[in-house]
């Protein structure tokens, strides 16, 4: 056992089958866009995670549907893209009007940058993108425990074109960084703004004490501008220190696995698909228990939707009203499942599953 744990651990610091190195240099999860439980496309956004996990749309501008597209920069080995795709103009957003996609990052996974003291790392981001609208836009790293904020802008150069786009942001030497699974860096690649966020003074590149009207650039691209408009993003990486490296591919697998300590939903690709295996603790109530494979972040949220039912001797038993229940000591690996059934047998086996509804859906929810 000792021999296949040490392979193990050196593909993934020398490289799987002597490819390049895995590290998890990338602080970006889901950079390449390969996994989306939620969906591939989404129409009317919002505010919250619609498509390619871990990717947080703040739409107050204009109407956008975005997908995960298969629009990809050639020859660099990405498969999938995130598009945003302008739907209803807004050619002049209200002046709290913002229109960004974003990422959330745990504070103890950013430890190592050591962000308030006078050893703190610099950044660097790369990523690919295309656009049909040419011009500037602005990405910014927001440290929500302190905050601060630091933007760089870019530009997009050619119309319908993907550009790989490279941006240093100094390391901060003001207010450390929470060591905890709570949110302390907001990632954010802005596509518009009210004036709220444009009417002060810009400064590019440096961290500062957050004021919102000098957060952004005047010369800020609005996408929202045009129902033509369309913005593509794909290979992000966020990593420590001055320089860009190639991107980190990880394993399908590995992705899937650290995308699901934020989002797990359980695979319902056929009728009368099982969630989980429980009892009746009493003639109206079912309990279960649902393993995720991986440690949530936190206790979840459960979103139900479509038909479920629990198997019983001769019937299936309409489920509804459920919960989760955290009675086994907050275990974010094996998660308790509540739900109302109405005649059944106390003490009896059961399976909670779909009711021959392919379209229904079980999720949890652990995002920041």
């Amino acid at each position: 056992m000792g021999t296949i744990t040490q392979t193990i651990a050196n593909n993934l610091t020398t490289g799987l089958g002597g490819a390049s190195g895995i590290n998890f240099r990338n602080i970006i999860i889901n950079g390449d866009m390969s996994i989306a439980q939620r969906g591939t496309s989404a129409t009317g956004i919002g505010v919250g995670y619609y498509t390619c996990d871990r990717w947080r749309s703040q739409r107050q501008i204009g109407g956008f549907t975005q997908t995960q597209a298969t629009d990809v920069p050639t020859g660099q080995g990405f498969a999938t893209s995130l598009k945003m795709d302008c739907t209803t103009a807004d050619a002049s957003p209200a002046s709290n009007g913002q229109l960004a996609i974003q990422q959330r990052l745990e504070g103890q996974n950013l430890q190592y940058i050591k962000k308030g003291t006078p050893n703190a790392e610099s950044l660097t981001m790369s990523f690919w993108v295309k656009s049909n609208k040419t011009g500037t836009y602005t990405a910014e790293i927001f440290d929500e425990d302190n905050t601060r904020q630091i933007t760089r802008t870019y530009t997009i150069d050619s119309a319908d074109t993907w550009e790989k786009k490279t941006l240093t942001f100094a390391g901060d030497t003001t207010g450390t960084l929470d060591n905890d699974n709570d949110r302390s860096f907001e990632v954010l690649w802005w596509l518009g703004t009210g004036s709220d966020k444009t009417s002060g003074t810009y400064t590019d590149g440096v961290w500062q004490a957050n004021v919102n009207a000098n957060r952004l650039t005047s010369s800020q691209v609005n996408l929202a501008d045009s129902t033509s408009n369309d913005w593509y993003i794909t290979g992000v990486q966020l990593e420590a220190g001055t320089s860009a490296s190639d991107f980190e591919f990880l394993p399908y697998d590995v992705n899937l696995a650290r995308c699901q300590r934020y989002f797990f939903t359980e695979p319902n690709t056929d009728a009368y698909h099982g969630v989980c295996n429980g009892y009746f603790i009493v003639t109206t109530l079912f309990l279960g228990t649902l393993s995720v494979g991986v440690p949530l972040r936190t206790s979840p949220s459960l979103s139900v939707s479509g038909s479920f039912s629990c198997q019983a001797v001769g019937a299936d038993l309409a489920a509804s009203s459920f919960t989760v229940n955290d009675s086994e000591g907050n275990n974010l690996t094996k998660i308790q499942i509540r739900a109302t059934v109405s005649g059944a047998t106390a003490g009896q086996g059961t399976q909670l599953r779909n009711t021959n509804d392919t379209s229904a859906k079980f999720q949890l929810n652990s995002e920041l």
